[in-house]
């Protein structure tokens, strides 16, 4: 497959010469509802490039309670740890929505990492963007109303995702702001007073993307933009 009809961000901005180290390695997969990308403190084995949909990194504490640290979906990969020279990573990454994308495994991409001097720096661009997006999150969810993160993140997969319609539940909703489920639902009810979003049991479907960027108050800026680039 020519590297220019990829929709990978990262794979298709690497230099020909890095991407012919990978491609022979790679193949296509269909990742479903909840598939494990990696597991908390265990060896990532397969590094993902989505096509479509998303991934969630996911952080925990003890007791079982998780918030969501980031989004991944063709703008960027999974296996951020391997590219800063770790094997594992203390949170989990599974998908969020169902995508398709390629996969490699991690000891192919360390040998091309060891023969190239230009592809961990191509792959470190992402790994950046995704910090920045990760601690953009941080502040929001310290400082921003519930309805404006929750806009702020259905922007984001919006982005990511295709079309205007995603399938989500409350509940995983409130995992991935790290909320209580009432609180989600009174905020999402809230959207979809002001015509922003509509509604139904596990589908959400952006109405008004200018009027949800003006609910979220700044919380969705130029970072966000930047990471569906």
């Amino acid at each position: 497959m020519p590297q220019s009809t990829l929709r990978n961000h990262v794979l298709k901005t690497l230099t020909p010469e890095d991407f012919g180290l990978l491609w022979p390695s790679m193949h296509h997969v269909e990742l479903a509802l909840n598939a494990r990308l990696e597991v908390a403190y265990q060896p990532i084995e397969q590094v993902y490039f989505p096509e479509t949909g998303i991934a969630s990194v996911v952080a925990a504490m003890t007791g079982g309670r998780q918030s969501e640290v980031g989004i991944i979906g063709r703008d960027g990969m999974t296996g951020l740890a391997v590219v800063l020279g770790q094997d594992r990573s203390p949170n989990e990454t599974y998908i969020q929505v169902a995508s398709n994308g390629w996969c490699l495994p991690v000891e192919h991409l360390r040998i091309a990492i060891a023969e190239s001097q230009t592809l961990r720096p191509s792959l470190l661009r992402y790994v950046h963007a995704f910090l920045v997006q990760s601690s953009r999150t941080a502040l929001v969810n310290g400082h921003s109303k519930i309805e404006e993160r929750l806009a702020r993140w259905l922007l984001m997969v919006n982005d990511r995702a295709e079309g205007d319609i995603i399938y989500l539940t409350h509940e995983f909703l409130a995992t991935m702001l790290g909320s209580r489920r009432p609180g989600v639902t009174t905020a999402l009810q809230m959207l979809e007073y002001r015509g922003l979003v509509h509604a139904k049991r596990g589908e959400i479907t952006i109405v008004d993307r200018i009027g949800m960027i003006k609910l979220t108050d700044g919380a969705y800026g130029e970072e966000e933009q930047h990471q569906s680039a």
